[in-house]
């Protein structure tokens, strides 16, 4: 039987990571001056009117040229418009059409490319959420070793250096083949630990040959991460906000989804080294099948009559920019990568602060420092299942109402900050604050706020830049949100100290 140490190591795992077509190619980031006139029906479009179409990067005759990346218009295609101000934060990228255009869009048929962006939201997440959720497993295997830490750094680490490699290098190479790389290495990384434990491990403890294979794996997936999660987060910046929406929803889905799991195995199987190993196989198991199911979506995706309409739009802006400022150079492209940067920072800086209070207290604190004699080493699975399905709401209610101020999301972040002193309550504070009610509570409510939060800056922040850069604007995003993973992981040790 495992002792309360190794069976709360199950619970851990981390929800967010948190978040399809996507083309990197940076011969879109020319930044010049636009055009000396513009046809008047190209003009931005004042409030009320709800639907844009093909981009023009022309100003009216006679006006001074002006930094592209900073004007910008709202809501295209099928969403209700707002005052187009070219410092309003809420503004979207997506450029103006005639009034013929929207009878041209088509109709995202039974949600079906919505589904699509939410399972490959769930999909990129699970084989993270495997390694972990199983770790209760491999801590028995390698007692010696604290393996949820060490994963954390392996993932976190790669996943970073390879994303920032990405962002720098991603016009050379192709945004179909990444994606597919990376789903299939997410296959191969699910099949190898399940393999190695049929074949070589049979459930020995010591093993540390095995050990070592198990961490160059979980690296390996976060090198897939980074590859998957940049292109897709990528994609859904180039089109209206309801796709973002549902990738960052599918990634909360996925936590749900593990913790579902997690709540039936303890339920099934006995908890001891035979119900650990064939729960860590069920993990690995579901993983497989979610995964090919996103690399069967993601080439389906193409097809769709409503993607192939944005990525037709998108071409189009990029072909008007190069016609206006032709080849490009390095340091044009530089210069523009550091310009959407510039833009995207205070987004960015939100995303961090988010993940860095969240991951200093989940999934560590839940699962190690709180207890309770009546829910014993239920407790923590049930708070994780509650962080997790509160992230989901809060993630969902983006596409009921969204946040479009963007200083006052960023402020939400801030006050985030009051959940330190708060859980440091709940192990120190008063009797009653000690109990299970303030501590479940609190967990909704970072699950909730992380939820929410997370999808308002994900989903603003590339709609500042024009549409030729809301793909990089996207992908910076990701690297402030692993930045944050990766800090958030290092002060969840402060817990320890």
């Amino acid at each position: 039987m495992m002792n309360r140490h190794n069976i709360s190591k199950a619970n851990r795992k981390i929800s967010s990571h948190n978040f399809v077509h996507s083309d990197f190619r940076f011969i879109a980031f020319v930044v010049s001056k636009r055009k000396d006139s513009l046809p008047q029906q190209a003009q931005p479009v004042k409030k009320q009117q709800s639907q844009r179409a093909p981009p023009s990067c022309s100003s009216s005759a006679g006006s001074k040229p002006r930094n592209p990346l900073r004007k910008i218009h709202r809501f295209p295609m099928g969403f209700n418009a707002t005052t187009a101000d070219e410092d309003s934060e809420s503004s979207v990228l997506l450029p103006t059409v005639s009034a013929a255009t929207p009878n041209k869009i088509p109709k995202d048929s039974f949600h079906l490319a919505y589904i699509i962006y939410f399972t490959l939201g769930a999909g990129y997440l699970l084989p993270w959420n495997a390694f972990i959720t199983a770790v209760d497993y491999f801590a028995y295997l390698y007692p010696d070793e604290s393996v949820d830490r060490i994963f954390a750094v392996a993932y976190f680490v790669v996943g970073l250096v390879c994303l920032l490699i990405i962002i720098f290098y991603a016009h050379k190479s192709n945004a179909y083949v990444r994606i597919n790389v990376g789903l299939g290495l997410f296959v191969v990384c699910l099949l190898i630990v399940p393999l190695m434990d049929v074949f070589y491990i049979k459930g020995r403890v010591g093993l540390y040959d095995g050990f070592y294979v198990t961490v160059a794996t979980v690296a390996l997936s976060g090198l897939a991460d980074a590859l998957v999660q940049g292109s897709l987060i990528g994609a859904a910046s180039e089109l209206p906000e309801t796709y973002m929406q549902a990738v960052v929803a599918g990634t909360a889905g996925s936590g749900v989804l593990v913790s579902a799991l997690r709540i039936i195995t303890k339920a099934v199987y006995p908890q001891n080294t035979d119900g650990l190993r064939k729960s860590a196989n069920l993990y690995f198991a579901v993983g497989i099948v979610v995964m090919v199911i996103c690399l069967v979506f993601y080439n389906v995706a193409p097809r769709l009559p409503v993607m192939k309409y944005y990525a037709e739009l998108k071409i189009q802006a990029i072909n008007e920019e190069k016609e206006e400022n032709g080849p490009l150079t390095v340091s044009v492209l530089r210069s523009t990568l550091w310009h959407v940067v510039d833009r995207v920072k205070w987004y960015g800086s939100g995303i961090i602060l988010i993940y860095v209070v969240t991951l200093a207290i989940f999934p560590g604190y839940i699962t190690e420092d709180v207890h309770s004699q009546i829910l014993k080493d239920w407790y923590p699975i049930l708070l994780i299942t509650g962080y997790n399905v509160f992230d989901l709401i809060g993630k969902s209610l983006t596409s009921v109402y969204l946040l479009e101020n963007s200083k006052v999301a960023i402020g939400g972040t801030v006050i985030r900050l009051l959940f330190f002193p708060l859980f440091y309550g709940c192990l120190h504070g008063p009797k009653f604050f000690r109990t299970e009610i303030p501590v479940t509570i609190l967990t909704c409510l970072l699950g909730l706020t992380n939820g929410y939060l997370t999808s308002v800056l994900m989903i603003l922040a590339p709609k500042i830049v024009q549409l030729q850069h809301a793909e990089t604007a996207g992908i910076v995003i990701v690297l402030f949100l692993v930045v944050g993973l990766a800090v958030g992981s290092v002060v969840s040790w402060f817990w320890v100290i």
